[in-house]
């Protein structure tokens, strides 16, 4: 029995999941539901959108996202997690991830209507994680989303960085250990409109970390980062 030849929408469609998600479909169906937006269907055909794969998506990304984070930061607490995780699966980010892969190549949506292409696009990419686990199961999900979508558009040391607060890390440090810490004011400069403040760290006299920003509170969170560092302390904060 001969197979259906591929429309040239289906060949697209197919070689855009293979390019950037790293998986070949087996039933294109699933797919072509994913990247359709209810705008583009008449009344009568609702049931076909991509409503229901987006609910799905949600759920597996949300358990392979934990179970990844789990693993990965076996020191990490409860809170650290949770806050990592609700920063990857938020709308607001899976919506950049939409938009950094190019699913409007492939979405299917009325540009008639006034929408918004990135919300369409954040929840086109939940639909397709949906129609990877119909189509291949909950095992070839997780090697998508951690394999393609987690090492190409994340970066988890960063995620968790912008969690932690330096400074009081760095003083709650300094109080345990009995050390005086003070955060000097270097240099602070206006630039083509711009305010550029230059902090040093001292702990007991001794120069430490240096950090800069447009504002002294991000200077000094970044000389505390890099006190940190040079301490060779900063893995006992994430």
């Amino acid at each position: 029995m001969f197979k259906k030849k591929k429309t040239e929408g289906e060949l697209k469609l197919f070689r855009f999941i293979l390019s950037k998600f790293g998986y070949r479909p087996n039933n294109i169906f699933y797919f072509q539901k994913a990247i359709t937006h209810k705008s583009f269907i008449s009344h009568s055909e609702s049931d076909y959108s991509n409503e229901r794969l987006e609910f799905l998506g949600d759920a597996i990304l949300d358990s392979i996202t934990a179970e990844f984070l789990f693993l990965k930061f076996p020191e990490s607490n409860e809170g650290a997690l949770t806050k990592l995780k609700s920063k990857i699966v938020n709308r607001k980010n899976l919506c950049k991830l939409g938009e950094e892969i190019g699913i409007r190549e492939v979405l299917l949506y009325n540009n008639n209507r006034s929408i918004n292409i990135a919300t369409l696009e954040g929840n086109a990419f939940e639909a397709l994680i949906g129609a990877i686990y119909l189509d291949g199961g909950y095992l070839k999900t997780k090697k998508v989303i951690e394999q393609y979508i987690f090492k190409r558009y994340l970066n988890f040391t960063q995620l968790l960085e912008e969690e932690i607060d330096f400074k009081s890390k760095l003083f709650i440090w300094c109080q345990r250990k009995k050390l005086d810490l003070k955060f000097n004011l270097l240099s602070e400069e206006h630039k083509n409109g711009k305010w550029e403040y230059n902090i040093q760290v001292q702990i007991n006299q001794q120069e430490y970390g240096m950090g800069k920003g447009p504002s002294k509170k991000v200077a000094e969170q970044n000389a505390a980062k890099e006190t940190f560092e040079l301490l060779g302390e900063i893995w006992i904060l994430i």
